[in-house]
C-alpha cells in the first residue's frame, strides 16, 4: 500500500466511524510509516465545537474553535485499520 492509499483508507474509515456525529472539515495532518504500520493523523471539527454569536452570524458565519485529532493505525500488508486513537494537541 502506498501513502495515498493509506490516507484514503484512513479518511474513509474516520468518516464512517464518526458518521453519526456529522463531523466536518476532515483534513490530513501527518503521515508516518513505522514498523510496517501507517500512522495517519487526521483532524476534524464537530458541530458542537462551533461557537455562534451575533458578530459571526452577521459577518462570516460560525467560527470553529476546536479540532479533534485522531491517529489511524493501518497495517501495511493487510491494508486494514488496526486502531483509532485520540491525539492530544497542546493548546
Amino acid at each position: 500500500m502506498d501513502v495515498k492509499e493509506a490516507v484514503k483508507l484512513a479518511k474513509q474509515y474516520v468518516l464512517d466511524l464518526f458518521a453519526e456525529e456529522k463531523i466536518n472539515d476532515l483534513g490530513l495532518e501527518e503521515v508516518e510509516f513505522y514498523a510496517g504500520e501507517w500512522l495517519i493523523t487526521l483532524g476534524f471539527s464537530r458541530p458542537w465545537d462551533e461557537k455562534h454569536n451575533a458578530f459571526t452570524a452577521l459577518s462570516m458565519g460560525p467560527v470553529s474553535l476546536h479540532r479533534s485529532y485522531k491517529i489511524v493505525h493501518i497495517d501495511d500488508k493487510a491494508g486494514q485499520v488496526k486502531s483509532v486513537k485520540h491525539r492530544e494537541v497542546p493548546s
